[in-house]
C-alpha cells in the first residue's frame, strides 16, 4: 500500500481512529490531569558508631584496634536494623506515645565503619515519628541488644541530620497514560483499514481501475 492511498483510508475513516482515542482519553484523564502520586516518602540516616572504652577493663590496643572495633560495631548494627526486633522496637516506642504507624521499611547497609539506614513509608508525618525514634533507639538500647558491650550501650554519632523527602512517582506509572492513548490510536488505525478492506461497495475511481475495469467517464457530485 502506498502512503496515499493510506492516508486516504485515514482521512475516509478518521472516525475510527478518533474514536477509540475518545474512549480511552475518557478512562485516562483523572491519570493525566492529577498530579503524579509519589512512590511515598524516605529518609535517611548515616551514622558511626563505636563501644565506649571506658566500658572495656583492662583495654590493651591503638587506634587502629579502635576502628576496627568501630567497623566491627556498626557492622553488628546492620544486622540489627535488618530483624524484625529492630522495628517491633519502633512501633513498641511510637505506641507509647500514642502514634500509630502503619507498614514502613526499613534496610541498612554500612561500609566499614559509617553505617547507613533507610526508612520508607507512605505518610510523611509518620515517618517523621518513625525516623526520630530509630535514632534514639540507636543511640540507647544497643547495650540490651549486644552483650559485648558489657552494659553500656554503643555511642553513637550521626553524620548527617536525618531529613523526611517524597520519592518521585515511578516513571511507569506517569508513561501508562500515555502508551493507553498510543496503543488506542493504533487500534483505532487498524479499525480503519479493517473496515476500508470489508467494504464491499467501489466507491472511487482508483477501485475501479485497480480491479482492471477502465474509466471512460465521471460524474460530478455536484
Amino acid at each position: 500500500m502506498e502512503l496515499g492511498q493510506f492516508l486516504g483510508i485515514l482521512l475516509r475513516r478518521w472516525y475510527c481512529v478518533i474514536l477509540p482515542v475518545l474512549v480511552v482519553g475518557l478512562m485516562v484523564s483523572p491519570d493525566l490531569l492529577a498530579r503524579p502520586n509519589g512512590g511515598g516518602y524516605t529518609a535517611s540516616i548515616r551514622y558511626t558508631a563505636a563501644q565506649v572504652l571506658d566500658a572495656i577493663p583492662n583495654r590493651d590496643g591503638d587506634y587502629q584496634d579502635v576502628w576496627l572495633a568501630s567497623e566491627l560495631t556498626v557492622n553488628a548494627f546492620t544486622d540489627w536494623v535488618l530483624g524484625s526486633r529492630f522495628q517491633q522496637t519502633i512501633r513498641e516506642q511510637l505506641a507509647e506515645q500514642q502514634i500509630e504507624v502503619d507498614g514502613f521499611s526499613v534496610s541498612a547497609e554500612n561500609e566499614k565503619s559509617v553505617g547507613k539506614i533507610t526508612l520508607t513509608s507512605g505518610d510523611e508525618a509518620q515517618l517523621t515519628a518513625i525516623t526520630a525514634a530509630a535514632v534514639e533507639i540507636l543511640q540507647s538500647t544497643s547495650s540490651e541488644i549486644f552483650p559485648q558491650l558489657g552494659g553500656v550501650a554503643a555511642q553513637v554519632e550521626l553524620l548527617d541530620a536525618p531529613t523526611v523527602s517524597s520519592v518521585p512517582a515511578p516513571i511507569a506509572s506517569r508513561l501508562t497514560p500515555v502508551i493507553k492513548l498510543i496503543l488506542a490510536a493504533v487500534a483505532g488505525v487498524v479499525l480503519a483499514l479493517a473496515i476500508e478492506y470489508a467494504d464491499p461497495y467501489l466507491r472511487r475511481r482508483a477501485q475501479l481501475e485497480s480491479a482492471g475495469v477502465t474509466v471512460l467517464s465521471a460524474v460530478p457530485r455536484e
